[in-house]
């Protein structure tokens, strides 16, 4: 739930109101029909517009379509139909199926109509007298598309995540052309290549070249030298598979995230230990395997601080120590000690403390709203009051009587606390950030294994 609200925005970016009006029904709810997704947003939307203007059903549908299109939401499994004539005891919990061809398959319904507005207490007491509504009725009417449940596609969601951190991760090493040849790429297989996929499928440089956006004047020629730039980069992001068609390229996926997650730890150290350190992790990372003495050579570090820095790494697990023995008896006298970096231990570990830090947060931002529960409801119950009376079109100066209501140190309090629960938030969405990041690169290495 905590990345609820990132699905949400992301859904608003791409297909506006009415994607993200569908996006937070079915997180809400679960699951749902077409039909049912499609009035309840069109209404929703409806309530939100000018007087006389109303939402149409075939917009919001259009809107489902693409989301279905783009694999943003799906079908729910179903139960499959049971043998009668099976002899044995049924399973314990039935397997949910679905075929695949069908899973992004929008049925053909025929909704026509508009949202509808809730009426308020007044227009009923004006209008006509509300019709009595039969206690009982014998037939109701069908539903088109009843038994075919909807959900989002969580996975396409974090597939949509990595991209855009693989093209920002292109945008800062090496310039704008080269990220918006990298998402051109990541578009053309996201519908093509599983999220679990490490690799994206093959495209030939022409392709790429008639996909780029519209307006987007590079010449073939400098695609190509784009594209041979990226495949020589030393991170391999981008990876050649062949020469036909100008070229065939793919996007190494796990690399990418490997790189990521290696950028991420970096960046925890310098924070935490100093540029010093970092160093020193980049450096063992770099040459896999090096003894003390090494490191205090390669890095150009005094021996006692180059001494504190690694020990300071090793006790807090960003780095390990292998021991070679050169005797059976492992005599220390007689063993080699390597400084390595394991990165896939040191990003669990970060994980398992990004944790600890979301939890810390979540706490207390429940502490800081708990504390100043009373002053909030009052806030609340100030802004309520001079919301109606501006609707019943009230002076001025009987605005600023309610406004003083609520005391300048109050006043002054509710500004410290929204500061801070701002801060809070912002720092949750950071630390997800980083957890997604983790979560991504250890799924992708463990499926390798």
């Amino acid at each position: 739930m905590l990345r609820y609200p990132r699905y949400i925005y992301t859904t608003k970016t791409l297909y506006s109101d009415s994607g993200e009006l569908i996006v937070e029904e079915l997180l809400l709810n679960g699951k749902m029909t077409m039909s049912a997704v499609v009035k309840k947003v069109a209404d929703r939307l409806t309530e939100t517009m000018e007087d006389g203007k109303t939402m149409d059903y075939a917009e919001v549908s259009t809107a489902f379509v693409r989301l279905a299109d783009t694999h943003f939401v799906q079908r729910c499994p179903l139960v499959p139909a049971t043998d009668s004539s099976d002899p044995g005891p049924p399973p314990p919990a039935p397997t949910l199926v679905i075929n695949e061809k069908d899973m992004y398959l929008v049925p053909k319904l025929s909704l026509i109509g508009k949202g509808k507005r809730r009426r308020s207490s007044d227009e009923d007491a004006a209008g006509e007298p509300k019709a009595k509504k039969p206690k009982y009725t014998d037939h109701k009417e069908p539903i088109p598309d009843d038994g075919i449940y909807w959900q989002v596609n969580l996975d396409r969601f974090h597939q949509h995540f990595r991209d855009q951190a693989i093209v920002s991760a292109v945008a800062n090493r090496m310039d704008q052309t080269s990220s918006e040849i990298v998402r051109t790429m990541l578009r053309m297989s996201e519908i093509t290549t599983p999220s679990s996929a490490p690799f994206t499928q093959p495209l030939s440089s022409n392709e790429i070249f008639r996909s780029l956006p519209v307006g987007y004047n590079i010449s073939k020629q400098v695609l190509d030298q784009y594209l041979t730039l990226l495949a020589d980069d030393p991170l391999e992001f981008i990876g050649k598979s062949g020469d036909s068609g100008g070229g065939m390229f793919v996007i190494n996926l796990h690399k990418a995230l490997a790189s990521l997650a290696t950028a991420t730890l970096e960046s925890v150290i310098q924070e935490r230990f100093g540029s010093r350190c970092a160093r020193i992790f980049r450096l063992v990372l770099q040459k896999k395997h090096l003894e003390q003495k090494q490191v205090e050579d390669f890095a150009m570090i005094p021996a006692k601080e180059a001494k504190d820095m690694l020990y300071k790494m090793l006790s807090e697990n960003f780095m390990s120590l292998q021991e070679i023995p050169k005797t059976p008896d492992h005599a220390p006298s007689r063993t080699f000690y390597l400084y390595t970096v394991n990165v896939l231990s040191a990003a669990r570990m970060l994980l398992h403390r990004c944790y600890k830090s979301i939890a810390n947060l979540i706490e207390r931002r429940q502490f800081e709203t708990k504390e100043n529960k009373r002053l909030l409801e009052k806030s609340q119950r100030v802004e309520a009051i001079i919301a109606s009376m501006q609707a019943t079109g009230a002076e001025e100066v009987q605005l600023q009587e309610i406004e003083e209501m609520i005391t300048a140190p109050e006043r002054q309090q509710l500004e410290t606390l929204k500061r801070n629960v701002n801060k809070l938030d912002a720092s949750e969405i950071q630390v997800d950030e980083t957890i997604f990041l983790l979560e991504s690169y250890i799924e992708s290495t463990m499926k390798r294994l």
